[in-house]
């Protein structure tokens, strides 16, 4: 039984953990006025007719704090990843000199600033959610054990310990969301 028990322990973990990586790739897409490469991670270029990520097709790099690189590995990609940056919709106008595509940030409003803290504490809640979730079927997981002959102690326990668990993962969603927070805040 106390093998069942860890493996549902360790289960709850692992979920857990990748419900906070999760959060942690959705955040670095949630722009911070500071310009970074994996903000274009999700667009896809037409590459002689199949879809191909942006990162495949060219070099990106960050110029400077507001300025973001696109250098295509092949002169005729530039038009494509210039119409998969518009077609994005990621708010960015991209600059084409017929070497290198240029995307500047613009600095960011105080309006736009609470728009994306707004943001970014909805994908906290929704990780929340989800561990909340794992943890709701790790106790009926355990309470199953209970019925198959777990002891009531060891059932107790299990669960107080699946409660510590949870509260650890939430603390760290809460100082992910504060770091992120106070970045985007920063002028």
């Amino acid at each position: 039984m106390s093998e069942d028990l860890s493996l549902i322990m360790d289960d709850a973990d692992e979920h857990m953990k990748k419900a906070i990586q999760h959060l942690e790739v959705e955040l670095v897409k949630i722009r911070a006025g500071r310009a970074n490469p994996n903000m274009l991670d999700g667009i896809v270029v037409d590459y002689y007719g199949s879809p191909t990520p942006i990162g495949q097709v060219g070099n990106i790099s960050v110029a400077d704090a507001r300025t973001l690189t696109i250098q295509p590995w092949e002169k005729n990609m530039l038009q494509p990843i210039e119409r998969a940056i518009i077609n994005s919709n990621i708010g960015l106008a991209p600059q084409n000199d017929g070497n290198i595509i240029r995307l500047f940030l613009p600095p960011l409003t105080e309006e736009r600033r609470k728009e994306l803290v707004k943001r970014v504490n909805a994908e906290g809640e929704h990780t929340k959610v989800a561990v909340r979730n794992i943890r709701r079927d790790a106790i009926e997981a355990i309470k199953k054990l209970q019925k198959d002959g777990l002891s009531e102690d060891a059932a107790k326990d299990a669960e107080k310990d699946m409660q510590l668990l949870t509260d650890k993962f939430t603390a760290q969603i809460d100082k992910h969301l504060e770091a992120k927070d106070k970045e985007i805040m920063a002028v």
